[in-house]
């Protein structure tokens, strides 16, 4: 699997685990609810910025959006 799947699994996973919707984890973070499904969907990638500040919502080390099981 390429990073960018690896990052968007962790992303819905993680997303999913806190129990906020795309929608809940877009207002958060004070972006596009579409950016969080292009993420999710492989359709874009996201800088490190961005999922510095996903992580912070998220409230894990993004670290965790690289790992892979």
């Amino acid at each position: 699997m390429k990073l960018r799947g690896v990052v968007a699994r962790n992303l819905r996973r993680l997303r999913q685990s806190k129990g906020l919707s795309q929608e809940e984890l877009a207002a958060r973070a004070e972006i596009n609810r579409n950016y969080v499904s292009l993420l999710e969907r492989e359709e874009n990638a996201a800088s490190v910025d961005m999922l510095e500040k996903l992580a912070d919502v998220l409230d894990v080390d993004p670290v965790e959006f690289f790992a892979r099981d």
